[in-house]
This record gives C-alpha cells, sequence and structure tokens, in this order.
C-alpha cells in the first residue's frame, strides 16, 4: 500500500465507516475494477480477450478471438455479483452513506457517498465523484 491509500482509509474513517468494513470495501473495489478492465477487454499478438455475458440467461463468459478468425467462450464464476452481493452487506450497516459503483474502469469502481454530496433531486451518476474513492 501507498500513502494514497492510507489518506484513502483515513476519508473512510471520517465518515465512520470502521478500519475492517474499509479494507473490505477496498477488496470489493478492486474485484470490481479488474472486473470491469475485463469486460473491456484484452489483446496481445494472438487473441483478444473479454467479458461477455450472455443474452437470455445474463451468465458470464470469457471470450477468446483468435486473429486467424476462430473463437471459444467458456463460462466463468460471476465475481461481479458476488462483489456487489459484499457490498450490499457493509453498506447495510452504515444507512446515512451510499454507494456508487462506475462501470468504466478508468479511475476508482467504487465511490461512498455522504448525505448531502448529491443534491436533492439529481442523478448520482452526475455528482458521484463529491464521494470518497474507494481505489487501490
Amino acid at each position: 500500500m501507498n500513502k494514497d491509500t492510507f489518506y484513502m482509509f483515513d476519508r473512510l474513517h471520517r465518515i465512520g465507516i470502521s478500519s475492517e468494513d474499509a479494507f473490505a470495501l477496498r477488496r470489493v473495489a478492486m474485484t470490481l475494477h479488474r472486473w470491469f478492465e475485463r469486460e473491456c477487454g484484452d489483446s496481445n499478438d494472438y487473441a483478444s480477450v473479454s467479458i461477455e455475458r450472455d443474452e437470455k440467461t445474463d451468465k458470464p463468459y470469457s471470450c477468446v478471438y483468435y486473429h486467424t478468425g476462430g473463437s471459444t467462450r467458456y463460462a466463468i464464476p460471476d465475481k461481479e455479483a458476488g462483489a456487489r452481493k459484499r457490498l450490499a452487506k457493509i453498506m447495510a450497516n452504515y444507512p446515512t452513506l451510499t454507494s456508487y459503483v462506475k462501470g468504466d474502469p478508468r479511475g476508482a469502481a467504487l465511490y461512498i457517498l455522504k448525505p448531502g454530496d448529491v443534491p436533492e433531486g439529481e442523478d448520482v451518476g452526475a455528482y458521484y465523484s463529491r464521494g470518497v474513492a474507494v481505489y487501490k
């Protein structure tokens, strides 16, 4: 961990989150960030790899598209769903706080918002950066 991570933990403690839950939130954020990176895809000289969900069942698959023209797909565990369940369980301990999951892998994937961070009636997607970014 670097000093930025300690500053993040300090900000989480200041809004009332316990150390144990702060570490758990960090783990959730890292899981979600890596999942969103894999959804965007990765490639090398031989193939492109990404996570895609089946349109009918919503199950995740790792899809490999070979540059030679073939492709394969295999089922993988749904780590996003597990991380979101852990997040909901943690956030149930803090009824005044809300969480926002940003699906874009550029930057933090998870933000914790205090009351007043989002103006009444406004979309949280426009104000999430006022909260505490949870990152590695």
